[in-house]
């Protein structure tokens, strides 16, 4: 009997063990899907937004579980967690299905701001639940608390790896589903994790945590069908507003997910040819059957059909993007983003016998290789190859050289549509990344890029020519200009760099070709710039020089370097104390959608802060008015110090590594997947190595600091050295990067709570709440710095946060130690008998 006993609670162990690996898991792959979602039907820059709210939603739930601490006793544990766990589910699937039916665009009214707090009201729901789980599980469980944390760490690493497995496999709302399903089966295995079959409370009661137990078994059924029907039907759970249009279902011959993006294809129309920046001179009467290829609803390229012939696609003869072809004698090139391939096309078109294809999203090759290639012959053509590769890590590993590269109109994140409305960062607008291209060219080569141009504006134009000339200046050029040319058609610039000064009859015939076409010159290296503004940069022999020339402008035109990648953003947030500015709101170009995004920004923070301080602060407050001074501000700036330290330096790291592993949704997962199983680490190892003594307190403040702050001096060159590395060993690093600092800020909050505890328990909720505040807020403020001021100024703001939190942790600790020999005094026999 015995025997069986043991076995039955090594069982019940063993299922709730599993149950929250799955809730973790789950837990972390909401999160990733969720900035996946928001990328197509919003814009990529908002995935910090996700983070902060994700955060907002553990911790409000973990508040809970505190403040109704008697209403959760340990006898009826397994029954609280299955109705909790089965919360979560529901509250998973309904957040998604209303979610994508709230249109939240970016004009600056209380109508957007009422919908995107609803918006953020959805998507914190289900985090809400998870949190009031993980706190349970973790205050409330009869096991040993290591291994509790383990089950944590492994379900949360495991679901950051299997985000991007199941993104693969199916669309970004219907993979919600699946993980509300996978969460519908973690309440099953809480509710066999309390051994024999429970009944809620009185037999008669009919609250909604006794009817969610009751029919568990038939919401864990109901979840697991609504994911199945959903996947077997084209017209189940998909976005109806994307990028602020409504989309209908008809309007796409295919329509795919993955990791990466989302790529859609058009029904086929016969019409005028999809051009970039067409010259007068293309016949009007000029018609092809082309499909529109969009990334993430916000980037469109064309598939043109096309039969092998390539006289048939003549019109791109008359295209400013392909401008730097009338040099004679180019024969290999390579194209970065392949898109529909007019790229390709347009290098064979002109004689470029010998063209790769360098595409990070496999979707899109297979589009050109399998699904349309009865549509397009592209894959088909001699000479044509293609690597599914992130661009500069292929560059960086391959030994080849070209005459030609191009790069048109391409963004890592997709999002081209809204004139650069962005503020994250990317990875191919770097004086790094052109110093790569630029390396990778035969002697007489050129690397031709095109980007949005607004017609008497310098703005995106003007931040080009400055990255290529900072590039030239890095490279060892005497004179940039001598290297440039720079044309436009309507709204698109094409700037043309050369390894070597241009030669004379290059020159000629760029100038012949652009003369032929009515483009408009711009810059060339025998005459001057038309825009003052333009002639100042170009003329600029090294960095100072071009650091004056832009200094004067109203929009940021400093070259995007590694550390600073935000090519897209080019508002300088000190303007906005300028009334003026607001003047150039109706400007054409990247200034609209950069000052949109900007109030975006700073709408979300507003309502990340009326949240925190409705559900955490406020509902805190009274817990803390009981405790002394020494407690009650020592506490608050301890945990909000570790709260904001942390969540600036996983920002920082998330920018810095999505530029080194190429996407932001590897940054996420590999990011996410390293400080999650590292801190947690830190903070088991504190149960082993407490800190318990102003000594250790100082060492491990000092050397969280140190480590943090040193990262911007020696991990660029560490990374810039292996950026040819594989994916898998380009993540590895990542991994061990993170793990000193994960160690570290690991034992923050357990000493925190130790510290208070030798005090009182009794505000431990309100500093479990303000971690958990500045951690949402200062996702914002992370944000703000790196765009303002770079991504080693985030890194050293976390690190003098760990600096500082030495300071209320001694605080906290003569506080302690004050406390017990008060309680030594009244509990010694002298003191009785003084008594």
């Amino acid at each position: 009997m015995a025997e069986a006993n043991m076995r039955e609670a090594a069982g019940r162990k063993l299922w709730f063990y599993l149950a929250l690996g799955l809730v973790t898991a789950a837990t972390l792959m909401l999160q990733i899907i969720e900035t996946r979602i928001i990328s197509v039907i919003s814009w990529y820059h908002l995935a910090f937004f996700i983070i902060s709210i994700a955060m907002f939603g553990l911790t409000a739930g973990a508040v809970v579980v505190y403040l109704r601490r008697a209403r959760f006793r340990p006898e009826r544990l397994s029954a609280d967690l299955t109705v909790a766990t089965l919360a979560f589910a529901l509250a998973t699937d309904l957040a998604i299905l209303v979610q994508l039916t709230l249109t939240t665009g970016a004009s600056p009214s209380l109508t957007t701001f009422v919908a995107w707090t609803l918006f953020a009201l959805c998507i914190a729901l289900p985090f809400f639940f998870s949190g009031v789980v993980v706190s349970l599980a973790l205050t409330r469980s009869p096991y040993p608390v290591g291994k509790v944390y383990g089950a944590d760490l492994i379900g949360a690493a495991a679901g950051c790896i299997g985000v991007l497995a199941i993104l693969n496999l199916t669309t970004g709302p219907a993979a919600v589903l699946w993980v509300g399903a996978l969460i519908a089966l973690a309440a099953l295995a809480f509710a066999q994790a309390g051994g024999a079959p429970l009944e809620w409370r009185a037999p008669g009661e009919r609250s909604i945590a006794s009817r969610l137990y009751r029919h568990r078994r038939g919401i864990v059924a109901g979840c697991l069908v609504l994911a199945i029907a959903n996947t077997l039907t084209d017209h189940g759970v998909r976005p109806t507003n994307v990028k602020d249009h409504v989309e209908t279902a008809d309007k796409h011959a295919y329509d795919r997910w993955n990791s990466f993006s989302r790529i859609t294809v058009s029904q086929t129309a016969n019409e005028a040819p999809s051009m970039f920046g067409a010259s007068p001179h293309l016949p009007r009467s000029t018609t092809v059957d082309q499909r529109s290829l969009l990334i993430d609803g916000g980037a469109g390229t064309a598939l043109y059909r096309f039969d092998g012939n390539l006289e048939g696609l003549g019109f791109l003869r008359y295209d400013v993007t392909n401008l730097a072809y009338a040099i004679p004698n180019l024969k290999t090139g390579a194209v970065i983003g392949v898109g529909g391939g007019r790229d390709v096309l347009s290098q064979r078109l002109f004689g470029l016998s010998d063209v790769t294809g360098v595409e990070i999203n496999p979707i899109i090759i297979d589009v050109l290789r399998a699904r349309f290639a009865g549509y397009t012959a592209i894959a088909a053509l001699d000479g044509v190859t293609f690597e599914v590769d992130e661009a500069r890590s292929w560059f960086a590993r391959t030994p080849r050289t070209f005459d030609a590269i191009q790069m048109s109109l391409i963004d890592t994140w997709a999002a081209t549509g809204a004139g650069a409305f962005t503020l994250t960062e990317n990875g191919l607008y770097t004086v790094e990344a052109w110093q790569r291209f630029l390396g990778r060219l035969n002697p007489g080569g050129l690397f031709t890029v095109s980007r949005w141009y607004a017609p008497g504006e310098v703005n995106e134009t003007g931040r080009l020519v400055s990255l290529a000339v900072a590039t030239l200046i890095e490279n060892g050029a005497a004179e940039p200009r001598r290297h440039l040319f720079l044309a436009t058609a309507g709204n698109v610039a094409t700037l043309i760099v050369a390894k070597q000064p241009i030669a004379p009859d290059a020159l000629a015939a760029l100038k012949g070709a652009a003369s032929a076409n009515v483009f408009t010159v711009l810059l060339s290296p025998d005459t001057a710039a038309p825009s003052a503004m333009l002639e100042s940069i170009v003329t600029a022999r090294d960095r100072p020089a071009l650091s004056r020339a832009t200094a004067s402008y109203y929009l940021d035109l400093t070259p995007p370097t590694d550390a600073r990648p935000f090519f897209f953003n080019q508002l300088r947030f000190a303007t906005l104390l300028d009334a003026s500015v607001f003047s150039r709101f109706t400007h054409t170009g990247v200034f609209a959608g950069n000052l949109v995004a900007t109030l975006t920004l700073a709408m979300l923070v507003l309502i990340s802060l009326a949240l925190v301080a409705a559900t955490i602060i406020v509902p805190l407050r009274p817990t803390v008015r009981e405790a002394g001074w020494a407690l009650a501000a020592g506490g608050t700036a301890y945990f909000a110090l570790i709260g904001a330290g942390f969540m600036m330096i996983e920002i920082a790291l998330l920018q810095r590594m999505s530029v080194f592993l190429g996407h932001p949704v590897y940054a996420l997962s590999v990011v996410l997947f390293s400080l999650i199983l590292w801190t947690g680490f830190g903070s088991l190892a504190s149960e082993r190595v407490p800190l318990d003594g102003p000594g250790k307190l100082a060492a491990w403040s000092l050397a969280s600091a140190v480590y943090v702050f040193a990262l911007p001096s020696w991990l660029p060159p560490l990374l810039a050295t292996l950026d040819g590395a594989d994916l898998t060993l380009r993540a590895g690093l990542c991994v061990l990067v993170l793990a000193p600092a994960g160690l570290l800020m690991g034992f923050g909050f357990p000493t925190g709570m130790r510290l208070a505890g030798t005090i009182s328990s009794g505000p431990t909720p309100w500093f479990w709440g303000v971690n958990g505040a500045a951690g949402v807020l200062a996702a914002s403020v992370a944000v703000v710095t790196s765009i303002a001021f770079g991504i080693d100024t985030t890194l050293r703001i976390g690190a003098a946060c760990y600096l500082l939190v030495g300071v209320p942790a001694m605080v906290l600790m003569t506080a302690g130690a004050r406390s017990s020999r008060t309680a030594s005094h009244a509990l010694s026999p002298s003191a009785a008998a003084d008594d």
